[in-house]
Protein backbone atom coordinates (compact mmCIF):
# COMPACT_ATOMS: atom_id res chain seq x y z
CA UNK A 1 0.00 0.00 0.00
CA UNK A 2 0.99 3.64 -0.32
CA UNK A 3 1.70 5.66 2.75
CA UNK A 4 3.05 9.08 3.60
CA UNK A 5 4.93 10.26 6.64
CA UNK A 6 6.93 13.32 7.60
CA UNK A 7 10.08 11.23 7.78
CA UNK A 8 10.78 8.19 5.66
CA UNK A 9 12.23 5.37 7.74
CA UNK A 10 13.29 3.25 4.79
CA UNK A 11 16.90 2.43 4.03
CA UNK A 12 18.79 1.27 1.01
CA UNK A 13 19.88 -1.74 3.03
CA UNK A 14 16.34 -3.00 3.68
CA UNK A 15 13.31 -2.33 5.91
CA UNK A 16 10.76 -2.15 3.05
CA UNK A 17 12.15 0.83 1.13
CA UNK A 18 9.67 2.82 -0.93
CA UNK A 19 9.12 2.02 -4.61
CA UNK A 20 9.11 5.76 -5.22
CA UNK A 21 9.09 8.94 -3.18
CA UNK A 22 8.82 12.57 -4.31
CA UNK A 23 9.06 15.48 -1.87
CA UNK A 24 8.68 19.05 -3.01
CA UNK A 25 6.31 21.94 -3.63
CA UNK A 26 4.90 21.44 -0.14
CA UNK A 27 3.78 17.83 -0.54
CA UNK A 28 4.94 14.24 -0.51
CA UNK A 29 3.97 11.40 -2.85
CA UNK A 30 5.41 8.06 -1.79
CA UNK A 31 4.66 4.38 -2.50
CA UNK A 32 5.83 1.62 -0.18
CA UNK A 33 7.19 -1.76 -1.27
CA UNK A 34 3.76 -3.40 -1.75
CA UNK A 35 3.23 -1.47 -4.99
CA UNK A 36 3.00 -3.30 -8.34
CA UNK A 37 5.41 -2.92 -11.28
CA UNK A 38 4.00 -1.53 -14.52
CA UNK A 39 4.90 -3.57 -17.61
CA UNK A 40 8.22 -2.26 -18.92
CA UNK A 41 8.61 -0.76 -22.36
CA UNK A 42 9.85 2.26 -24.29
CA UNK A 43 8.16 5.62 -24.80
CA UNK A 44 6.50 4.27 -27.95
CA UNK A 45 4.22 2.07 -25.83
CA UNK A 46 4.02 4.27 -22.74
CA UNK A 47 0.50 5.60 -23.25
CA UNK A 48 -1.03 2.16 -23.88
CA UNK A 49 0.80 0.63 -20.92
CA UNK A 50 -0.37 3.41 -18.63
CA UNK A 51 -3.96 2.98 -19.79
CA UNK A 52 -3.80 -0.76 -19.15
CA UNK A 53 -2.20 -0.31 -15.74
CA UNK A 54 -4.87 2.15 -14.64
CA UNK A 55 -7.67 -0.04 -16.03
CA UNK A 56 -6.46 -2.97 -13.95
CA UNK A 57 -6.66 -1.10 -10.62
CA UNK A 58 -8.97 1.17 -8.67
CA UNK A 59 -9.33 4.90 -9.26
CA UNK A 60 -7.18 5.91 -6.28
CA UNK A 61 -3.94 4.69 -7.85
CA UNK A 62 -0.88 6.73 -8.76
CA UNK A 63 1.91 5.58 -11.08
CA UNK A 64 5.43 6.82 -10.45
CA UNK A 65 8.98 6.07 -11.47
CA UNK A 66 11.55 7.02 -14.07
CA UNK A 67 12.04 7.24 -17.84
CA UNK A 68 15.62 6.54 -19.02
CA UNK A 69 17.76 9.09 -20.82
CA UNK A 70 17.85 6.92 -23.95
CA UNK A 71 14.26 6.74 -25.23
CA UNK A 72 14.98 3.35 -26.79
CA UNK A 73 15.57 1.85 -23.33
CA UNK A 74 12.85 0.50 -21.06
CA UNK A 75 11.38 2.59 -18.27
CA UNK A 76 10.81 1.78 -14.59
CA UNK A 77 7.31 2.51 -13.32
CA UNK A 78 5.31 1.40 -10.27
CA UNK A 79 1.60 1.56 -9.39
CA UNK A 80 0.24 2.04 -5.88
CA UNK A 81 -2.79 3.50 -4.04
CA UNK A 82 -2.70 7.28 -4.14
CA UNK A 83 -1.98 9.34 -1.03
CA UNK A 84 -0.33 12.74 -0.76
CA UNK A 85 0.25 15.07 2.15
CA UNK A 86 2.12 18.18 3.22
CA UNK A 87 5.87 17.74 3.33
CA UNK A 88 7.48 17.53 6.74
CA UNK A 89 10.74 19.16 7.73
CA UNK A 90 14.09 17.42 7.92
CA UNK A 91 15.69 16.50 11.23
CA UNK A 92 18.57 14.29 10.10
CA UNK A 93 21.98 15.55 11.12
CA UNK A 94 24.81 16.03 8.63
CA UNK A 95 27.43 13.86 10.27
CA UNK A 96 29.57 11.62 8.09
CA UNK A 97 28.80 8.02 8.86
CA UNK A 98 29.80 6.35 5.57
CA UNK A 99 33.61 6.35 5.35
CA UNK A 100 34.83 5.97 1.78
CA UNK A 101 37.06 3.14 0.65
CA UNK A 102 37.50 3.80 -3.07
CA UNK A 103 36.29 7.08 -4.64
CA UNK A 104 36.94 7.25 -8.40
CA UNK A 105 36.10 9.74 -11.14
CA UNK A 106 34.85 8.26 -14.42
CA UNK A 107 36.16 9.77 -16.60
CA UNK A 108 38.93 11.62 -14.74
CA UNK A 109 38.83 15.41 -14.98
CA UNK A 110 41.51 15.68 -17.74
CA UNK A 111 39.70 13.12 -19.90
CA UNK A 112 36.39 14.94 -19.43
CA UNK A 113 38.06 18.23 -20.35
CA UNK A 114 39.40 16.59 -23.53
CA UNK A 115 35.86 15.47 -24.42
CA UNK A 116 34.61 19.04 -23.98
CA UNK A 117 37.43 20.31 -26.20
CA UNK A 118 36.52 17.72 -28.84
CA UNK A 119 32.88 18.79 -28.77
CA UNK A 120 33.90 22.45 -29.21
CA UNK A 121 36.13 21.45 -32.15
CA UNK A 122 33.25 19.56 -33.80
CA UNK A 123 30.98 22.59 -33.45
CA UNK A 124 33.60 24.82 -35.05
CA UNK A 125 34.19 22.39 -37.93
CA UNK A 126 30.45 21.98 -38.58
CA UNK A 127 29.54 25.66 -38.28
CA UNK A 128 27.32 26.72 -41.15
CA UNK A 129 26.16 23.23 -42.16
CA UNK A 130 22.38 22.46 -41.91
CA UNK A 131 22.73 19.88 -39.12
CA UNK A 132 25.66 21.50 -37.35
CA UNK A 133 26.08 20.66 -33.68
CA UNK A 134 25.18 23.79 -31.69
CA UNK A 135 25.09 22.37 -28.16
CA UNK A 136 25.87 19.15 -26.36
CA UNK A 137 25.55 18.24 -22.69
CA UNK A 138 28.40 16.05 -21.49
CA UNK A 139 28.25 14.18 -18.19
CA UNK A 140 30.70 12.42 -15.94
CA UNK A 141 30.42 10.30 -12.82
CA UNK A 142 31.93 9.63 -9.42
CA UNK A 143 31.87 6.10 -8.06
CA UNK A 144 32.03 5.70 -4.30
CA UNK A 145 32.35 2.68 -2.04
CA UNK A 146 31.56 2.94 1.67
CA UNK A 147 32.35 0.65 4.57
CA UNK A 148 28.63 0.21 5.32
CA UNK A 149 25.49 0.44 3.15
CA UNK A 150 24.32 3.98 2.45
CA UNK A 151 21.09 4.89 4.26
CA UNK A 152 18.39 6.47 2.11
CA UNK A 153 16.67 8.07 5.10
CA UNK A 154 19.81 10.10 5.82
CA UNK A 155 20.41 10.93 2.16
CA UNK A 156 16.86 12.13 1.51
CA UNK A 157 16.72 14.05 4.77
CA UNK A 158 19.88 15.97 3.93
CA UNK A 159 18.65 16.67 0.41
CA UNK A 160 15.39 18.03 1.86
CA UNK A 161 17.33 20.83 3.55
CA UNK A 162 17.29 22.70 0.21
CA UNK A 163 13.75 24.09 -0.30
CA UNK A 164 14.46 24.88 -3.97
CA UNK A 165 14.52 21.22 -5.05
CA UNK A 166 12.25 18.21 -5.33
CA UNK A 167 13.83 15.15 -3.77
CA UNK A 168 13.16 11.71 -5.20
CA UNK A 169 13.92 8.04 -4.62
CA UNK A 170 12.97 5.37 -7.16
CA UNK A 171 13.56 1.64 -6.94
CA UNK A 172 15.27 0.46 -10.13
CA UNK A 173 14.78 -2.94 -11.78
CA UNK A 174 18.48 -3.70 -12.01
CA UNK A 175 20.21 -5.21 -9.04
CA UNK A 176 17.16 -7.17 -7.93
CA UNK A 177 19.41 -10.05 -6.90
CA UNK A 178 21.28 -7.78 -4.50
CA UNK A 179 19.78 -7.85 -0.99
CA UNK A 180 20.06 -4.06 -0.80
CA UNK A 181 18.30 -3.34 -4.11
CA UNK A 182 19.22 -0.50 -6.45
CA UNK A 183 17.82 3.03 -6.28
CA UNK A 184 17.95 6.37 -8.05
CA UNK A 185 18.12 9.08 -5.39
CA UNK A 186 18.44 12.78 -6.04
CA UNK A 187 17.23 16.36 -5.69
CA UNK A 188 16.24 18.16 -8.88
CA UNK A 189 15.48 21.87 -9.28
CA UNK A 190 14.01 21.42 -12.78
CA UNK A 191 10.34 20.74 -13.54
CA UNK A 192 9.97 19.11 -16.94
CA UNK A 193 6.16 19.16 -16.99
CA UNK A 194 3.39 19.55 -14.46
CA UNK A 195 -0.30 19.05 -15.25
CA UNK A 196 -3.49 19.70 -13.34
CA UNK A 197 -6.63 19.52 -15.46
CA UNK A 198 -6.05 21.75 -18.47
CA UNK A 199 -3.18 23.66 -16.86
CA UNK A 200 0.41 22.72 -17.68
CA UNK A 201 3.69 24.21 -16.52
CA UNK A 202 7.38 23.74 -17.14
CA UNK A 203 10.45 25.35 -15.59
CA UNK A 204 13.50 24.71 -17.77
CA UNK A 205 16.95 25.52 -16.42
CA UNK A 206 20.03 26.03 -18.59
CA UNK A 207 23.07 28.15 -17.87
CA UNK A 208 24.69 27.62 -14.48
CA UNK A 209 27.24 29.13 -12.12
CA UNK A 210 28.68 27.81 -8.91
CA UNK A 211 27.65 29.50 -5.67
CA UNK A 212 30.15 30.89 -3.13
CA UNK A 213 30.14 31.20 0.62
CA UNK A 214 31.42 34.75 0.35
CA UNK A 215 28.33 36.96 -0.26
CA UNK A 216 30.18 39.36 -2.55
CA UNK A 217 31.62 36.55 -4.66
CA UNK A 218 28.21 34.85 -4.74
CA UNK A 219 26.53 38.05 -5.94
CA UNK A 220 29.23 38.54 -8.56
CA UNK A 221 28.72 34.97 -9.83
CA UNK A 222 24.96 35.55 -10.13
CA UNK A 223 25.47 38.82 -11.94
CA UNK A 224 27.98 37.34 -14.35
CA UNK A 225 25.56 34.52 -15.19
CA UNK A 226 22.70 36.96 -15.76
CA UNK A 227 24.88 38.94 -18.20
CA UNK A 228 26.44 35.94 -19.97
CA UNK A 229 25.47 35.91 -23.67
CA UNK A 230 26.79 32.34 -23.95
CA UNK A 231 24.49 31.13 -21.19
CA UNK A 232 21.54 33.10 -22.54
CA UNK A 233 21.97 31.44 -25.95
CA UNK A 234 22.18 28.03 -24.31
CA UNK A 235 19.05 28.76 -22.28
CA UNK A 236 17.08 30.04 -25.28
CA UNK A 237 17.63 26.75 -27.12
CA UNK A 238 15.90 24.86 -24.31
CA UNK A 239 12.97 27.25 -23.96
CA UNK A 240 12.25 27.32 -27.70
CA UNK A 241 12.37 23.54 -27.85
CA UNK A 242 9.84 23.16 -25.02
CA UNK A 243 7.52 25.72 -26.59
CA UNK A 244 7.74 23.96 -29.96
CA UNK A 245 6.87 20.56 -28.44
CA UNK A 246 3.99 21.84 -26.28
CA UNK A 247 2.40 24.17 -28.86
CA UNK A 248 0.38 21.47 -30.71
CA UNK A 249 -1.21 20.39 -27.41
CA UNK A 250 -1.99 23.85 -26.02
CA UNK A 251 -4.51 26.63 -26.65
CA UNK A 252 -2.04 29.10 -25.23
CA UNK A 253 1.45 29.26 -23.81
CA UNK A 254 3.04 32.11 -21.90
CA UNK A 255 6.55 32.87 -20.77
CA UNK A 256 8.55 35.93 -19.63
CA UNK A 257 10.49 37.89 -22.23
CA UNK A 258 13.76 36.59 -20.84
CA UNK A 259 15.18 34.19 -18.26
CA UNK A 260 15.45 34.98 -14.59
CA UNK A 261 17.93 33.92 -11.95
CA UNK A 262 17.10 31.05 -9.62
CA UNK A 263 19.28 29.12 -7.21
CA UNK A 264 19.76 26.01 -5.15
CA UNK A 265 22.17 25.88 -2.25
CA UNK A 266 25.02 24.95 -4.58
CA UNK A 267 24.24 26.53 -7.97
CA UNK A 268 22.84 29.60 -9.72
CA UNK A 269 20.72 28.90 -12.81
CA UNK A 270 18.95 30.76 -15.57
CA UNK A 271 15.30 29.69 -15.51
CA UNK A 272 12.13 30.48 -17.46
CA UNK A 273 8.67 29.61 -16.09
CA UNK A 274 6.35 28.42 -18.88
CA UNK A 275 2.58 28.20 -18.33
CA UNK A 276 -0.04 26.87 -20.71
CA UNK A 277 -3.60 25.68 -21.21
CA UNK A 278 -4.15 22.34 -22.94
CA UNK A 279 -6.62 21.93 -25.77
CA UNK A 280 -7.84 18.72 -24.13
CA UNK A 281 -7.24 17.32 -20.65
CA UNK A 282 -7.12 13.65 -21.68
CA UNK A 283 -3.35 13.55 -22.29
CA UNK A 284 -1.26 12.29 -19.38
CA UNK A 285 1.55 14.28 -17.82
CA UNK A 286 3.71 11.16 -18.28
CA UNK A 287 3.02 11.16 -22.04
CA UNK A 288 3.86 14.87 -22.24
CA UNK A 289 7.06 14.19 -20.32
CA UNK A 290 8.00 11.46 -22.80
CA UNK A 291 7.40 13.83 -25.72
CA UNK A 292 9.52 16.58 -24.15
CA UNK A 293 12.32 14.32 -22.97
CA UNK A 294 15.23 14.70 -23.49
CA UNK A 295 15.34 18.47 -23.80
CA UNK A 296 18.44 20.37 -24.96
CA UNK A 297 19.09 21.06 -21.27
CA UNK A 298 20.37 17.49 -20.85
CA UNK A 299 21.13 16.42 -24.43
CA UNK A 300 21.89 19.10 -27.01
CA UNK A 301 20.96 20.64 -30.37
CA UNK A 302 20.16 19.00 -32.72
CA UNK A 303 18.92 16.31 -30.34
CA UNK A 304 19.71 13.23 -32.44
CA UNK A 305 23.18 14.45 -33.38
CA UNK A 306 23.98 15.31 -29.76
CA UNK A 307 22.67 11.96 -28.51
CA UNK A 308 24.94 10.10 -30.94
CA UNK A 309 27.99 12.05 -29.82
CA UNK A 310 27.14 11.55 -26.16
CA UNK A 311 27.47 7.80 -26.71
CA UNK A 312 30.90 8.35 -28.27
CA UNK A 313 32.27 10.88 -25.78
CA UNK A 314 30.90 9.53 -22.48
CA UNK A 315 32.45 6.28 -21.21
CA UNK A 316 29.62 5.52 -18.72
CA UNK A 317 26.01 4.79 -19.69
CA UNK A 318 23.60 7.35 -18.22
CA UNK A 319 20.81 4.85 -17.51
CA UNK A 320 18.17 6.94 -15.71
CA UNK A 321 20.39 9.98 -15.10
CA UNK A 322 19.11 12.95 -17.15
CA UNK A 323 15.89 11.03 -17.79
CA UNK A 324 12.53 12.01 -16.33
CA UNK A 325 11.31 11.15 -12.83
CA UNK A 326 7.79 11.71 -11.64
CA UNK A 327 4.24 10.48 -11.13
CA UNK A 328 0.72 10.73 -12.55
CA UNK A 329 -2.82 9.78 -11.52
CA UNK A 330 -5.64 8.24 -13.63
CA UNK A 331 -6.65 11.71 -14.86
CA UNK A 332 -3.14 12.27 -16.16
CA UNK A 333 -2.44 14.95 -13.55
CA UNK A 334 1.00 14.81 -12.01
CA UNK A 335 4.53 16.17 -12.12
CA UNK A 336 7.66 14.99 -13.94
CA UNK A 337 11.12 16.33 -13.28
CA UNK A 338 14.47 16.21 -15.03
CA UNK A 339 16.44 13.50 -13.19
CA UNK A 340 19.57 15.44 -12.35
CA UNK A 341 21.64 15.98 -9.15
CA UNK A 342 21.33 12.29 -8.46
CA UNK A 343 23.10 9.02 -7.74
CA UNK A 344 22.45 5.35 -8.36
CA UNK A 345 22.92 3.59 -5.02
CA UNK A 346 23.14 -0.11 -4.27
CA UNK A 347 24.21 -1.06 -0.76
CA UNK A 348 27.74 0.21 -0.16
CA UNK A 349 28.14 1.46 -3.74
CA UNK A 350 27.11 4.80 -5.23
CA UNK A 351 27.54 6.37 -8.66
CA UNK A 352 27.00 10.13 -8.82
CA UNK A 353 26.22 11.94 -12.10
CA UNK A 354 26.72 15.55 -13.21
CA UNK A 355 26.69 17.27 -16.59
CA UNK A 356 27.46 20.59 -18.24
CA UNK A 357 26.16 22.22 -21.41
CA UNK A 358 28.84 22.75 -24.05
CA UNK A 359 28.35 25.41 -26.74
CA UNK A 360 30.76 27.25 -29.06
CA UNK A 361 33.18 29.13 -26.85
CA UNK A 362 32.90 26.76 -23.89
CA UNK A 363 36.06 26.39 -21.81
CA UNK A 364 36.94 22.76 -20.91
CA UNK A 365 38.30 23.73 -17.49
CA UNK A 366 35.23 25.79 -16.62
CA UNK A 367 32.86 23.02 -17.72
CA UNK A 368 34.80 20.51 -15.62
CA UNK A 369 34.50 22.83 -12.62
CA UNK A 370 30.76 23.19 -13.22
CA UNK A 371 30.22 19.44 -13.07
CA UNK A 372 32.35 19.33 -9.95
CA UNK A 373 30.11 21.93 -8.30
CA UNK A 374 27.01 19.94 -9.28
CA UNK A 375 28.38 16.85 -7.53
CA UNK A 376 28.33 18.88 -4.34
CA UNK A 377 24.67 18.43 -3.42
CA UNK A 378 24.84 14.64 -3.53
CA UNK A 379 28.23 14.49 -1.80
CA UNK A 380 26.81 16.56 1.04
CA UNK A 381 23.72 14.34 1.14
CA UNK A 382 25.98 11.31 1.52
CA UNK A 383 27.62 13.06 4.47
CA UNK A 384 30.83 13.68 2.53
CA UNK A 385 33.00 16.78 2.05
CA UNK A 386 33.94 18.05 -1.43
CA UNK A 387 36.41 15.77 -3.20
CA UNK A 388 38.30 18.50 -5.05
CA UNK A 389 40.94 16.22 -6.50
CA UNK A 390 38.27 14.06 -8.17
CA UNK A 391 35.59 16.61 -8.96
CA UNK A 392 37.73 19.35 -10.45
CA UNK A 393 36.19 22.05 -8.25
CA UNK A 394 39.60 23.45 -7.53
CA UNK A 395 39.06 26.23 -5.04
CA UNK A 396 38.14 25.62 -1.45
CA UNK A 397 35.77 27.72 0.59
CA UNK A 398 32.85 27.57 -1.83
CA UNK A 399 29.40 26.15 -1.33
CA UNK A 400 28.89 22.67 -2.67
Amino acid sequence: MLSVSDRSRSSVSGNSPACFTFRGAGRVVTAQSACSPVAQGTVETLESRLNKAFSDVSDDVVIGGALPFDKRRTDCLWAAPQTTCAAGSSSEDGTQDEPLLAPRAEPPVPVFADAVAEAVRIMKDEEGSPDALRKIVLARTLTLEAKHPFRSEAILSRLMNDPAVTTYQIRLPQGEGDPHGRYLIGATPELLIGKQGLRVSSYPLAGSARRHQNPVMDSDAAGALARSEKDKREHAMVVEYILDVLTPYCRQLTRPTGPGLTSTRSMWHLGTPIEGELRHDDISSAVLAAKLHPTPAVCGVPLNRAAQLIKQLEPVDRNFYAGAAGWCDPRGDGAWYVAIRCAEICGRHARLFAGAGVVPGSDPISESAETGAKFGAMLAALGLPPLAGLTGTGQAGQKE
